[in-house]
């Protein structure tokens, strides 16, 4: 069983509360079959997730066997076949989609809703197929389908809940996590450096010049994207308020605190155990949180 729960890295489950977004940002986070149908997505999407997870340790088995550290899991370490990794996958896929058809118990989900997060879903799944199995090779690409992923899971969020996404908040989206995969090569490119022997198959694409410029660039315009999405007039117009902008000062702080560990602590190559473990990092999510619902719900 542990081996099993280790194959479907449920700690990697906190990447789909991006599913969540469009309730936060579309004021609908405390309404109640809006939240409702945000749980059945986040959880639809995790099993797809657990679904690819079983596939990228199934194609990458022989490179695993020969990391230092990769070679403890479940697939590559022999505590789990290949046949009992294909079937779980198939059964977590079927899992996400029939997660997604629970929405057709809820009345207002039942207008094609259920169909558009499915095919969401769906396209995500086969997405990242093509991902394990040979985009991921291509530097660039490989971290632009990784940012696409968490746009799909805001428009999932944003289909389950029939919110309409500003512009703004996709394009932040899609630069945020752009700027967290590009950190995330950055461990790799040092990995490199010391070793002589490229982690990934694209690494020998990338140089810490490179990243260090990636990084600066993307974490600039994504402040600019929110500060834009703040003072939009669609949002002034929906939330009734023009003090969103207080918010981008947690947005700066957390940016500047992801670059600190990236740069000065060398430690960005596992962007969820960041969230999961740096008080800071948690701190000011948790601050902009609050401080994001005290203006749209309080003031």
């Amino acid at each position: 069983m542990k081996n099993l729960i280790k194959l479907l890295r449920p700690n990697q489950w906190i990447k789909n509360f991006f599913v969540f977004g469009p309730l936060v940002f579309g004021g609908e986070l405390f309404i109640k079959e809006s939240f409702l149908e945000g749980v059945i997505t986040f959880f639809a999407y995790s099993f797809a997730a657990s679904s690819i997870y079983c596939f990228n340790d199934i194609h990458d088995v022989e490179d695993d066997r020969h990391h230092i550290t990769k070679c403890h899991r479940p697939i590559a370490s022999g505590a789990i076949s290949i046949a009992q990794a294909y079937g779980l996958m198939i059964l977590m896929f079927m899992l996400a989609m029939g997660t997604v058809a629970l929405m057709y118990l809820i009345p207002e989900s039942a207008d094609g809703r259920p169909l558009q997060v499915g095919g969401v879903i769906l396209f995500y799944w086969l997405l990242n197929l093509a991902y394990c199995a040979k985009l991921k090779q291509f530097a660039i690409i490989d971290v632009c389908i990784v940012a696409f992923g968490f746009v799909l899971r805001l428009l999932a969020g944003g289909f389950a809940t029939d919110v309409v996404l500003s512009k703004w908040i996709v394009l932040m989206t899609f630069l945020l996590t752009l700027f967290m995969s590009f950190a995330k090569r950055r461990d790799d490119v040092l990995l490199m450096e010391e070793t002589g022997k490229a982690p990934r198959k694209n690494t020998i694409r990338y140089n810490l010049t490179f990243i260090n410029q990636a990084i600066t660039i993307t974490a600039s315009v994504t402040l600019v994207c929110y500060i834009m999405y703040t003072v939009s007039p669609e949002v002034i117009k929906n939330f009734h308020t023009e003090n969103l902008y207080l918010t981008s000062i947690f947005v700066l702080v957390g940016l500047l605190r992801y670059i600190q560990i990236a740069v000065v602590d060398e430690k960005s190559g596992n962007p969820t155990k960041i969230i999961q473990k740096d008080h800071f990092t948690q701190l000011v999510v948790l601050a902009w949180l609050l401080a994001f619902i005290l203006i749209i719900y309080v003031m």
